[in-house]
């Protein structure tokens, strides 16, 4: 029933996917709930299926107008939003997962083993931390500002990379002390906004 009825949602977004997706999908839900039980890994009030449900296509709604990309990094992945989520809808991209914390990092990599996720790498580190490596694409949902999350990944980035911070109402309150104004912000709903910016 989940599959189905998120399924449809998806493809009313004009989002497709194959039943590989949606099993891995469904499979990611009911582990998010068994472990949510015993951990705190989301800020989400009710680990129910409409929650996550929403979750999900807040995570994906940025393939209908990004680019394509080989790889991206997800700083801040938490539970596995927009990371996670994004790794298992193209599981061809190289896909890194950057998240500090001990108890989130065990959950993503139960998840990447349960489901067979060979694109996926988990770094337990903060992403300035992270050395060596860049990205065509960096995403991050609810980490920090602008500003300081493109300061935060200047190491992970080239003049290529692009960049996909998800973002609230004020999103472009957060602008007007960016530098690079090669951007453009995508609606969702009432309270979404996908901020798309290019080097």
């Amino acid at each position: 029933m989940f599959s189905q009825t998120l399924k449809k949602e998806l493809e009313n977004h004009d989002l497709h996917f194959d039943e590989l997706f949606y099993e891995r999908c469904a499979k990611f839900t009911t582990l998010l709930k068994e472990w949510g039980k015993v951990h705190n890994l989301t800020s989400l009030n009710n680990l129910n299926d409409i929650d996550i449900k929403t979750n999900i296509i807040d995570s994906l709604y940025p393939l209908r107008f990004l680019e394509d990309f080989s790889s991206f990094a997800d700083i801040g992945t938490g539970a596995g939003y927009p990371g996670m989520i994004l790794a298992i809808a193209k599981p061809d991209t190289k896909a890194v997962l950057i998240e500090p914390r001990v108890k989130r990092v065990a959950f993503l990599n139960f998840v990447k083993n349960v489901l067979g996720l060979q694109n996926i790498e988990i770094i337990q580190k903060r992403a300035e931390d992270v050395k060596d490596k860049s990205f065509e694409l960096i995403t991050s949902r609810a980490v920090t500002n602008t500003n300081l999350l493109l300061k935060l990944t200047k190491n992970i980035s080239t003049k290529d990379t692009k960049y996909l911070f998800y973002k609230g109402s004020i999103c472009e309150d957060e602008l007007d002390d960016v530098e690079n104004k090669n951007y453009e912000i995508f609606e969702f709903g009432l309270h979404r906004n996908y901020l798309y910016m290019k080097n």
